[in-house]
């Protein structure tokens, strides 16, 4: 028979950990591991300095805060990592040629690097579209949502029908292949696919070529009628997808797609524009036609003609509210209105809960009238 003291448990060693959950908003983060995906594409690994559970939906977004050349930046990437892996998160960035974050991140961003990032957003994820078949396409580094959606029904042992299809450039370009190939070589419900659109001198290639079209996509997903489809990758990419899958009568209802990243330079060239015929309307304005918008924290308040949001009235205070992609996507310009009410045309930045407590995005926010704002 067994010594009981011998035998005793150090109960110590069993108390729970006290953890926070992570929740949309800003969050100090410390970059702890640093992975050469292929000779173009790294993997941040981060974590907070007190434990934090990161849960989110595969397929969601965070906001990067940087500081490069004494500017602050803000850019936007998916998670790559799965919610089943709660205590870090994960993004997967390409080195883009000119990019002036992609670049700075390659070059500058190390093992134990302090970072604010912003999130998790994003309505581009596998929990508000259930299905029991997927269908995974990706281009390029748009793999990382679709890939993040993988691990998370790879690792909770799902019951869920997977075809996964991606586009590589060359062989050399795939990332995460030999994890794809181990998830395909373990689980009988992911079949994986991929295709490079060609093969270099030197180069071993014995898959499919050349781009997805309607032949590939029969021989690889011959139901691909019948599944949910999430698809990420260059803009290219997705509307050829979107076109070929249309072209079939596919129901568009249960296509998703993922589209973020910077304000592309007509949008801002626009917003500019805009700014400066709002600003000639203003001046022709009588005081009753102008809306009130007071920013509490700040002391601050301005008369704004009707239609400009609420960024915008910040900005002509010299208020900077951190904002990222300037389309209600990114969720970065999150604030609390708390007198008054606004129009919101968001891109699904912000979650319903947020909006329930009052928080709007500031960047698509056109005040109805005078309002205040906890900023």
């Amino acid at each position: 028979m067994a010594n009981p003291a011998a035998v005793a448990v150090n109960t110590d060693a069993f108390i729970p950990v006290n953890t926070q959950t992570w929740v949309n908003g800003r969050h100090n983060v410390r970059c702890v591991k640093v992975i050469d995906e292929t000779w173009d594409v790294k993997t941040f690994c981060f974590m907070a300095e007190q434990p934090v559970m990161f849960f989110f939906k595969p397929g969601q977004f965070v906001t990067l805060e940087l500081e490069i050349e004494g500017q602050q930046v803000m850019r936007s990437y998916t998670i790559s990592s799965s919610p089943s892996v709660p205590y870090s998160f994960s993004i997967s960035v390409k080195r883009a040629p000119g990019g002036h974050v992609s670049n700075w991140l390659h070059d500058n961003l190390e093992e134990g690097h302090e970072l604010a990032v912003h999130g998790p957003v994003g309505q581009f994820n596998c929990i508000d579209f259930p299905a029991t078949k997927v269908l995974m396409l990706s281009g390029g580094v748009g793999i990382t949502p679709v890939m993040s959606m993988a691990r998370w029904f790879f690792d909770t042992n799902a019951d869920v029908d997977m075809a996964f299809v991606h586009s590589a450039r060359t062989s050399k370009d795939i990332v995460y292949q030999r994890e794809l190939e181990h998830m395909s070589s373990r689980i009988t419900n992911f079949t994986l696919h991929v295709i490079c659109e060609k093969v270099e001198r030197g180069q071993s290639w014995s898959g499919y070529r050349g781009y997805l079209d309607q032949a590939k996509l029969v021989m690889m997903a011959p139901d691909f009628m019948d599944r949910e489809v999430f698809c990420c990758g260059p803009t290219p990419y997705m509307k050829a997808v979107k076109a070929l899958l249309e072209s079939n009568g596919f129901d568009m209802n249960r296509y998703h797609e993922e589209s973020f990243g910077a304000t592309p330079v007509d949008v801002e060239e626009e917003a500019i524009e805009q700014a400066e015929i709002a600003q000639e309307e203003t001046d022709a304005l009588v005081p009753a036609d102008m809306v009130r918008v007071e920013f509490f924290s700040a002391g601050k308040s301005i008369q704004i003609s009707p239609g400009e949001t609420v960024h915008a009235a910040a900005s002509k205070l010299d208020l900077q509210i951190p904002k990222a992609c300037g389309m209600g996507i990114c969720g970065t310009c999150k604030v609390l209105v708390t007198e008054g009410e606004v129009t919101m045309e968001h891109n699904g930045g912000i979650t319903d809960e947020d909006v329930a407590a009052g928080y709007v995005l500031s960047c698509c926010s056109v005040p109805n009238g005078d309002v205040v704002v906890d900023y």
